[in-house]
C-alpha cells in the first residue's frame, strides 16, 4: 500500500476528515451512485484531487432517473467552480459516464415501456455519455421483487446489451450459481460484462471469468474489510487486465472508514488494498484499472468515444 497519504475533507459541514493512499496515478471509480449522495458535486470535487478521473454512476430507470441524467451537468459545473478556487492547480472535474438498467430490486416494473425508454436514452443522449446498462442482475438475499421477475429482467436487459452493443454490470446477491447460468445461456455481451461488487472465494471468481474474456470481476469495499479473505484470495485468480475497482457509494465504505457515507474518492482505497493483495506497485495497479475501465467501456486513452464527443 502506498505509504504517502493524503488528508482531504470527505463529510461537509461535520468538521471531519479522511486520509486517503496518494496512488501515485490516475484511477476509476466504475459503480456509484452520485443521485444518492448529499453533495454529488463535493463528491466530484474530492474525486479528482484524489486521482479519480473517471467515474461512473448507475441510473435506474424505475427512481427518478432525471435527478442524474439532467442535474449532472449542474454537478459538474459546481465541481469545476470549486476546483477552479484552488491555488493548487487547475483541476477539472472527473470524467463522469451514465450506466442505465433496472436493479433486481426494481425487476417488477421492468416491461415493455422501461425497455423502450432506456432504448431511446441510450440514442438520444449525447454520443458516449451511456457507457453500459446496469445494474441488472439477482438479489435472492432482500428478495425485493419475485424472484421470476428477477429473471425475467435479467435476461430481458441482456438482450438489449447484445442489441444495444453495450457492456452490462451485474448484481448478484445469494445467486451467483443462478447469475452464472443465466450469463452462460443468454450469452456474455461482446462489449462486456462486469460482475459488480464481487463478494466470493476464487473459483466462483474462475467460473465468471470462463465464461468469456469479456468478462470483468470489480472489487469494491469489502475487498479492505479485514475478515474478507476469501475475496482478496480472489484476485489470485483473476489478471490484472480483468479487474476493476468501485465504490458502489454511498453504500460499502472501504476499511477504516466502514459504516460512514462512501464516495468516489474512496476508490483510492480499494485500489491501494489491491495493490497490496497483489504485491504490485500502487501506481502500476491504479493506471491498469484505469485502463482496464476506459476499455471496457468503450473510451480512448482521452476519455473519448472513438469517433465521438468526450
Amino acid at each position: 500500500m502506498a505509504e504517502e497519504r493524503d488528508r482531504i475533507p470527505t463529510f461537509p459541514g461535520s468538521g471531519k476528515s479522511v486520509v486517503l493512499p496518494v496512488l501515485g496515478a490516475a484511477t476509476a471509480d466504475t459503480h456509484a451512485h452520485l443521485d444518492m449522495l448529499a453533495d454529488p458535486a463535493g463528491a466530484l470535487a474530492r474525486a479528482v484531487r484524489a486521482g479519480v478521473t473517471l467515474v461512473c454512476s448507475i441510473v435506474d430507470l424505475t427512481e427518478d432517473p432525471e435527478v442524474t441524467i439532467d442535474g449532472l451537468g449542474g454537478w459538474l459545473e459546481a465541481a469545476r467552480a470549486e476546483l477552479d478556487g484552488e491555488a493548487a492547480g487547475p483541476l477539472g472535474p472527473p470524467d463522469v459516464r451514465l450506466i442505465l438498467g433496472v436493479h433486481p430490486h426494481n425487476a417488477s416494473r421492468f416491461d415493455a415501456t422501461v425497455a423502450d425508454r432506456l432504448r431511446l436514452l441510450v440514442r438520444t443522449l449525447p454520443e458516449g455519455l451511456v457507457v453500459g446498462l446496469g445494474e441488472l442482475g439477482l438479489d435472492f438475499h432482500y428478495d425485493h421483487s419475485p424472484r421470476d421477475a428477477q429473471r425475467d429482467s435479467f435476461r430481458a436487459q441482456l438482450a438489449l446489451a447484445h442489441e444495444l452493443g453495450l457492456p452490462v454490470t451485474v448484481h448478484l446477491r445469494a445467486a451467483h450459481d443462478e447469475g452464472l447460468a443465466i450469463l452462460a445461456e443468454g450469452g456474455v455481451p461482446e462489449a462486456g460484462c462486469i460482475i459488480h461488487c464481487f463478494t466470493e472465494g476464487p473459483e466462483t471468481a474462475a467460473q465468471f471469468l470462463a465464461l468469456s474474456p469479456a468478462v470483468r470481476i470489480s472489487f469494491a469495499g469489502p475487498v479492505t474489510f479485514a475478515k474478507a479473505i476469501q475475496i482478496r484470495d480472489s484476485l489470485g485468480v483473476v489478471p490484472l487486465d480483468r479487474v476493476l475497482a468501485e465504490t458502489d457509494s454511498p453504500f460499502l465504505a472501504p476499511a477504516p472508514y466502514r459504516g460512514e457515507a462512501n464516495e468516489p474518492a474512496f476508490v483510492t482505497l480499494n485500489v491501494a488494498r489491491i495493490a497490496e493483495t497483489v504485491a504490485l506497485p500502487t501506481a502500476e495497479v491504479a493506471a491498469a484499472l484505469l485502463v482496464n475501465a476506459r476499455r471496457v467501456f468503450g473510451l480512448d486513452a482521452a476519455g473519448r468515444f472513438p469517433g465521438g464527443a468526450s
